[in-house]
């Protein structure tokens, strides 16, 4: 798969989550594996606008690299102007939204919403590709609903007006996340463009990882929800695209090793107040499966400092040790 300079065999890549991948979540994905990483989506209205909530966002580390801004509007002139905003930031590629299925963003003619009037979002999607020197990818979904797949045709337009990449989440914009991903139309696609095609849709387990490689000849694959739970999810799935046998699940050292930089990382970016508040919902992850682990994580939300939820944490996977190994997986 080549995106310009970017080049990786089989990526597995982070999709955009608003208030989920902020940059703390990025670093800790992308030292575990993912090949790509994007921000939340930002709101070209809101960088127009000198937005301190949309600005924070362009902001990450080295270490990120590949790094996608993401950014969505339904107006021309915005977009255009958002993207050379975002360009400013250094990432390496720009990827608009064109998939978002929520209310508030779709039915105003934005994310999902351009797949309710194609020539807008050609128009959109040029004016971003012409405005900026980075390479611009789009995600979007199959169409607005069951009778407007129109996919092939979108993918056409798209590669015509110089998108570089194109990642697919495989249900329309109706379904929202309910109902099975159809990623029939991949192959599809996949002979009318000559552009890399990425798969997305509830790719939750390894086999399915597998199985959207083989069976739908995507370049890359997109996961976003079973990360939340599993950051190790991308290291894991490479081991299980390399050997065909599960991997080993994290020791015990491993996940506690991880759940403190994850928190060391949200308290420097956020401070520590918000930063230790925002980091609860990572703990039901970061302890699934454990022993009595809704006792711990009730305890853990009480605290607001860093260093509580450190010494907590650690005792108690301290006192996991010293328990059976059978007790630890039960």
């Amino acid at each position: 798969m080549r995106i310009r300079n970017i080049d990786i065999e089989h990526p597995i890549v982070l999709a955009p989550m608003e208030d989920v991948t902020d940059q703390p979540f990025r670093v800790i994905c992308k030292r575990l594996g993912a090949d790509i990483v994007y921000t939340e989506f930002v709101n070209s209205e809101g960088l127009i606008r000198d937005s301190v909530k949309a600005k924070v966002k362009l902001q990450f580390k080295e270490e990120e690299r590949p790094f996608g801004i993401q950014i969505y509007g339904g107006e021309e002139a915005s977009m255009e102007s958002a993207a050379r905003i975002a360009e400013s930031a250094n990432p390496d590629l720009i990827d608009i939204n064109c998939g978002c299925w929520v209310k508030d963003v779709a039915l105003r003619g934005a994310g999902a919403g351009l797949l309710r009037d194609l020539p807008k979002m050609e128009r959109v999607v040029s004016s971003v590709v012409k405005s900026v020197g980075l390479p611009v990818t789009v995600k979007t979904r199959l169409g607005w609903d069951s009778e407007s797949i129109r996919i092939t045709d979108v993918a056409r337009m798209l590669e015509q007006t110089g998108v570089q990449a194109l990642t697919i989440h495989c249900r329309t914009r109706a379904q929202g996340h309910k109902g099975e991903p159809d990623f029939s139309w991949i192959p599809r696609v996949k002979a009318a463009v000559h552009i890399p095609v990425f798969v997305n849709g509830s790719i939750d387990t390894l086999e399915k990882v597998k199985q959207a490689f083989d069976e739908t000849g995507c370049d890359g694959v997109m996961v976003g929800r079973v990360a939340i739970d599993n950051p190790w999810f991308f290291q894991q799935a490479k081991h299980y695209l390399r050997t065909l046998q599960q991997p080993p699940t994290p020791s015990l050292d491993e996940r506690l090793s991880v759940t403190l930089q994850h928190l060391a990382l949200a308290v420097e970016y956020k401070g520590e107040r918000r930063g230790v508040i925002e980091f609860r919902k990572h703990y039901s992850g970061y302890l699934k499966g454990l022993p009595h682990a809704s006792k711990v994580r009730q305890d853990l939300m009480q605290y607001v400092e860093q260093q509580p939820v450190v010494e907590k944490i650690s005792a108690y996977f301290e006192s996991l040790k010293q328990l059976e190994p059978l007790e630890v997986l039960a």
